[in-house]
């Protein structure tokens, strides 16, 4: 199969810029796929997981806190708000950001800003699960 070039950038850093047969994104719509000669695609994204790799075979994972994803040409770029490779991601440091997140929602504060403690919560969850993966 073919390949095409992905590129995933934060405001920090690149966080890949490699060769790929298929991109798996999580889209504000839902889930989508993206292959070589896919239409020129902004499309944007949500708190979950890109897979990529090979269409068949083993792909990596990467922990993204919402951004965009642009297709132009022979190449994908995601512009990530936060992007963490698999093997990146401090195993303790996310389940102690999981922990603290539950415990201020389960405190139920008058302050408590509930929408940032539920993402906390949904991010640390997530890291979680993709490193447990590796």
């Amino acid at each position: 199969m073919s390949t095409f070039q992905l590129e995933v950038l934060t405001h920090e850093r690149t966080v890949i810029l490699t060769d790929v047969e298929y991109v798996g994104l999580p889209g504000k719509n839902g889930r989508f796929g993206v292959l070589k000669g896919h239409i020129p695609i902004m499309a944007a994204l949500k708190l979950g997981i890109l897979e990529f790799g090979s269409y068949r075979g083993k792909r990596r994972k990467i922990a993204l806190s919402g951004g965009f994803a642009q297709m132009q040409g022979n190449k994908l770029v995601v512009m990530a708000n936060t992007a963490e490779l698999a093997e990146e991601i401090d195993v303790l440091r996310a389940q102690r950001a999981k922990e603290r997140a539950e415990r201020r929602l389960s405190e139920k504060k008058d302050d408590l800003d509930f929408a940032r403690a539920q993402t906390a919560l949904r991010k640390a969850i997530l890291r979680l699960e993709i490193a447990d993966g590796e």
